[in-house]
């Protein structure tokens, strides 16, 4: 039985390409960056780090540190 013309002239897209898997250095890099994020708030919070109390600078390297890690979280394949 002959096809119609217009499932033969239908264009179909090549498959998309597989990415190649994330380096090493990535997983490592976002413990890393969540690890320490997590270390500077908690430590600011024991009033550990230098300063009379707990600081907003120090909150806003952790979160920065943390917020980096789940920046590079979301490329990781």
């Amino acid at each position: 039985m002959p096809q119609s013309k217009s499932k033969r002239s239908r264009y179909t897209p090549p498959p998309q390409k597989k990415l190649p898997p994330s380096k090493l250095w990535v997983p490592v890099s976002i413990a890393t960056l969540l690890a320490a994020g997590f270390a500077v708030v908690v430590l600011n919070y024991l009033n550990v780090l230098p300063g009379a109390n707990t600081e907003n600078r120090y909150l806003l390297v952790g979160i920065g540190l943390i917020c980096g890690g789940f920046i590079l979280a979301t490329n990781y394949r």
